[in-house]
């Protein structure tokens, strides 16, 4: 039997898509191995949203080639959006990739590793991103307890600096019916979070049914029979599509997890008109305004860019205030990535990259002093955490409440006198904070 390995660089969009490879694999008869050493092919899913993820992909490819010169590793496939945005430089300048397939192409998957495995010859095949496969049989590269759902796929708002429509092609959503038999499944196979994903979750149904659509998801998945989650929640939305409709189904169903990931990237209007954002600052502050008198609770992940060409000392003050003073419980921040074939990739004004990284540590550290007061404001409450591993050099479970994504929040790490399975669900007294994180001891056991 063929042992076939993954590695997926990015988001977990691009999670999903490896899920949905692992299955065609599966059912064609290969095998999925969970170690680089103990695989014939290995696969690389990448990405190519800025410089560093471009670079993290190239790296591992190239230590997969040592593997390939040192070990029993036959070959090396390449997908994912760099196989897409970079299929021809790949092929010539990458010869550790054996095969590349671009978005379009991933359906070959198992084709392409028979091929490679029986013969040594590799695929090179690109393919409309329209082509990429969002439904079908999956199996999860997550926990048991949590999964990614894919409700759309590609972007039509083409941010001045990014390539992702280029990439992954015009927006287009899945039927509201896939989606909710999709659920359906993973709901009976013991999910217990269930994190809606796309490049814009809010934009979602606007190409099937002429408007916005996710409220009405968002309630069919709360209402439909057989569907059970412990929390529904929401990533990567757009602020200008912050509804009333969407802020009362969210506060109206517990399911629904009181969290959303929204990314505003600046708060200058002149910085977020010359990113072609939809919607200047007072879109932004009033889609959180509208949130929070919602759901007072409700805690707000946000992404900020700092070193938007012809960002001004002016600019980057206003958005390091903006962040002090509207709290935001859960921030990340990066420098701005000057990518080919964007409008922003020969705008006048590019900042240095000394002043980006100053202004990104800035940036963070205001954050860090936002985050230790509302993590402070923990102490003393008894939350509720979903229980994920135990650290045996510290002696401590660690898990997550309903205010952390999974990846990329931190959580909670906490103490218990009794053993507790992944994916338990446990109540948790906070006694303090260690940076982003909060520490406590289960109670009621």
């Amino acid at each position: 039997m063929i042992k076939v390995g993954f590695m997926t660089m990015g988001c977990p969009k691009n999670q999903t898509d490896t899920e949905l490879m692992l299955s065609r694999l599966e059912d064609a008869g290969i095998e999925i191995v969970d170690e680089d050493i103990k695989a014939d092919i290995m696969i690389v899913n990448t990405c190519a949203f800025i410089k560093s993820a471009k670079e993290e992909s190239i790296e591992a490819i190239l230590d997969l080639g040592w593997l390939k010169q040192n070990r029993n590793l036959k070959g090396i496939i390449v997908t994912g959006c760099m196989a897409q945005r970079y299929f021809e430089q790949i092929k010539k300048e990458l010869p550790e990739a054996d095969a590349v397939l671009g978005l379009g192409a991933e359906s070959e998957i198992a084709e392409t590793v028979k091929k490679l495995y029986e013969t040594g010859e590799g695929t090179y095949e690109c393919g409309a991103p329209e082509e990429l496969v969002m439904e079908g049989g999956r199996i999860l590269s997550t926990p048991d307890y949590y999964a990614y759902l894919k409700i759309s796929e590609g972007c039509d708002n083409r941010c001045s600096y990014c390539a992702i429509p280029s990439i992954r092609g015009a927006h287009r959503s899945r039927t509201m019916e896939s989606i909710l038999e999709e659920a359906k499944l993973l709901s009976e196979n013991g999910v217990k979070e269930l994190c809606l994903v796309a490049q814009d979750t809010t934009r979602y149904g606007l190409d099937l049914y002429g408007e916005y659509k996710l409220a009405d998801l968002l309630e069919a998945l709360c209402t439909t029979p057989g569907i059970n989650f412990e929390w529904i929640r929401l990533l990567y939305c757009y602020p200008d599509k912050i509804t009333d409709r969407l802020c009362e189904v969210m506060a109206k169903y517990s399911m629904i997890a009181k969290y959303i990931d929204l990314p505003i990237q600046h708060i200058s209007d002149h910085v977020l008109e010359a990113m072609n954002r939809h919607g200047g600052a007072e879109i932004i502050r009033s889609a959180i305004e509208r949130l929070r008198s919602h759901m007072p609770e409700i805690m707000i992940r946000t992404t900020v860019m700092v070193g938007f060409p012809g960002e001004t000392d002016k600019d980057f003050a206003l958005l390091n205030s903006f962040v002090r003073d509207t709290l935001f419980g859960r921030l990340g921040a990066f420098e701005y990535s000057r990518e080919e074939n964007t409008a922003a990739y020969m705008m006048p004004k590019q900042i240095s990259a000394k002043t980006k990284a100053v202004r990104l540590d800035n940036i963070m550290n205001t954050q860090y002093t936002v985050a230790q007061e509302i993590n402070s404001s923990y102490i003393g409450r008894t939350v509720r955490v979903l229980c994920e591993s135990y650290d045996n050099v510290s002696e401590c479970y660690f898990g997550r409440t309903e205010a952390h994504a999974p990846e990329i929040d931190g959580g909670v790490y906490f103490t218990s006198r009794r053993k507790i399975p992944a994916g338990e669900f446990v109540s948790v007294l906070i006694k303090d904070v260690c940076d982003y994180d909060l520490t406590g001891r289960e109670t009621g056991k």
